[in-house]
C-alpha cells in the first residue's frame, strides 16, 4: 500500500493480521443479516467472506511519521502470546518487525506507542519475549495510556479475572509499566505534533481517539469505535466486545454523525486494506467509503 497522507504526516498501516475472523451473529449480538442482504453491493467479498460468511477483520497498527516523531498507533496482537481463548492468535508468529523494518522503521526509531485503549489485540507488540521474560518491544519508546483505561485493567487483572485483557495487562502492559516507559495521561492529552486524545468511552471505559491534523487537513483514528463498516450503516449495533454496549452506541453514532460528509479521514483500527476512508451519508444511516 502507499502511504496515507494527512498534510505533512506520512502514515503507514503494518497488520499482524487479515482475514475472516468472527461470525457476524457471534459477534454483533443485534445483527440482521437482512442488513448485509440489503447492502451487498457496499459490503462485497472484502469485508464479509463468501466462504465463510464471517466478517473480514484487520488487526494493524499505524506509523505516523510526523516530521518531529515517529509514533505507532496501537501494537495488534503480538507474537508468542498465551492467548488459549483465541486460538487462532495463540502463539502467534508474525513478520510484523520484518514489516516494519521494509517501511524503513527499526524498533529503535518508535518514539511514542499511543494506545487508544489496552484490549489484548491493541497492545501485544508492546513486548516481547526474550530469553523466557517480557520486554519493551520498542527500547525508547513512551507508551501513553490514558489512565482512566489503565486504572480499569489494572483492577481487572488484579481480580484475579481469566480473561484475554487480563493476561494482557500482564505480559503486554505492567513490563513497559516497570521499565518507566509508560505515560499515564488525562483523556485530553496531546502532543505538541498536532496529535491528541478524546475520549469516547464505551468499547471500554478509558477508550479514546486519535486526532491529527497537518496544512489544514485531519484524520482520526478511530480505534473500536468502528469494528467493520456495517456498523455505519447500523451505528446503534454495539459488539459482544464492549464493556458497556450502551455508552459504546452513544460514542459510536455521535462519531459517525460528527464526521460524515466532514472530509475528515477515518482510520479504524480493524477494517481492512485499504482501511482508511471516509464517512458518508447513505439514505438514512451512513456508509464508509475506501480511500483508494
Amino acid at each position: 500500500m502507499q502511504p496515507i497522507r494527512i498534510g505533512s504526516f506520512e502514515v503507514n498501516r503494518v497488520a499482524d493480521y487479515e482475514g475472516p475472523s468472527f461470525a457476524p451473529d457471534e459477534f454483533f449480538p443485534d445483527y440482521d443479516p437482512a442488513v448485509v442482504r440489503e447492502n451487498a453491493e457496499l459490503l462485497g467479498p472484502s469485508l464479509i467472506d463468501p466462504a465463510s460468511g464471517k466478517l473480514v477483520f484487520s488487526f494493524h497498527s499505524f506509523v505516523i511519521k510526523t516530521g518531529h516523531h515517529t509514533i505507532l498507533v496501537d501494537a495488534c496482537i503480538g507474537n508468542d502470546k498465551e492467548r488459549p481463548s483465541r486460538p487462532q492468535w495463540h502463539h502467534m508468529k508474525s513478520s510484523y518487525i520484518d514489516d516494519l523494518a521494509r517501511l524503513g522503521v527499526s524498533v529503535a526509531d518508535i518514539d511514542y506507542v499511543m494506545c487508544t485503549h489496552l484490549h489484548w489485540d491493541h497492545v501485544g507488540w508492546n513486548t516481547r519475549l526474550v530469553d523466557g521474560t517480557w520486554v519493551p518491544t520498542f527500547p525508547k519508546a513512551r507508551y501513553v495510556m490514558a489512565e482512566r483505561e489503565f486504572d480499569h485493567w489494572r483492577q481487572v487483572h488484579d481480580s484475579g479475572a481469566d480473561t484475554p485483557h487480563a493476561t494482557a495487562f500482564a505480559d503486554s502492559v505492567l513490563p513497559v509499566v516497570r521499565t518507566g516507559q509508560s505515560l499515564l495521561v488525562g483523556s485530553d492529552f496531546a502532543l505538541d505534533d498536532g496529535l491528541w486524545f478524546e475520549p469516547y468511552p464505551g468499547h471500554t471505559p478509558g477508550n479514546v481517539v486519535i486526532h491529527a491534523r497537518s496544512g489544514g487537513e485531519r484524520g482520526i483514528f478511530v480505534g473500536d469505535v468502528l469494528h467493520h463498516p456495517l456498523q455505519c450503516l447500523k451505528p446503534e449495533w454495539s459488539t459482544r466486545a464492549c464493556t458497556d454496549p450502551d455508552g459504546s452506541r452513544r460514542s459510536r453514532t455521535r462519531l459517525v454523525e460528527e464526521y460524515a460528509d466532514s472530509g475528515t479521514l477515518i482510520l479504524p483500527a480493524h477494517f481492512p486494506a485499504p482501511t482508511a476512508g471516509h464517512i458518508k451519508r447513505h439514505g438514512a444511516a451512513y456508509r464508509f467509503d475506501f480511500q483508494e
